[in-house]
């Protein structure tokens, strides 16, 4: 492969709706990758992530490495020459507020049930 080599790529969000496709230099980190998601996440969205830390892109069922190149982290058998490659993107849920976990603990300590009744 080609280091200038340029591929089109389309970022799937849970939602459904798609960032893209636009063309990236295979040179490219997955860092690089994750920066431009971010940047062209969907503002209407209230769960979007806050840092490259947050995301998890998946292209073939394998969660890609940040330090890797995008042409490092391809599976050649998995692409129609050609076409649009889809990443799936996964955003990890906001970690629950340090003051929050203290009331919990509180409730706890007094005896309160947190089970929830399905």
């Amino acid at each position: 492969m080609a280091v200038d080599e340029l591929v089109e790529l389309k970022f799937r969000l849970s939602d459904g709706s798609d960032i893209g496709p636009s063309k990236y230099n295979s040179s490219a980190t997955v860092t690089s990758l994750k920066e431009k998601i971010i940047a062209l996440w969907p503002k209407d969205s209230e769960n979007g992530p806050k840092s490259i830390s947050d995301i998890k892109l998946i292209n073939a069922g394998r969660i890609l490495e940040n330090n890797r190149t995008l042409a490092e982290s391809r599976l050649p058998l998995s692409e129609v020459p050609g076409g649009v490659i889809t990443m799936h993107v996964v955003v990890r849920p906001p970690l629950p507020d340090k003051n929050s976990d203290k009331l919990q603990e509180n409730s706890q300590k007094k005896g309160g049930c947190l089970c929830t009744i399905l």
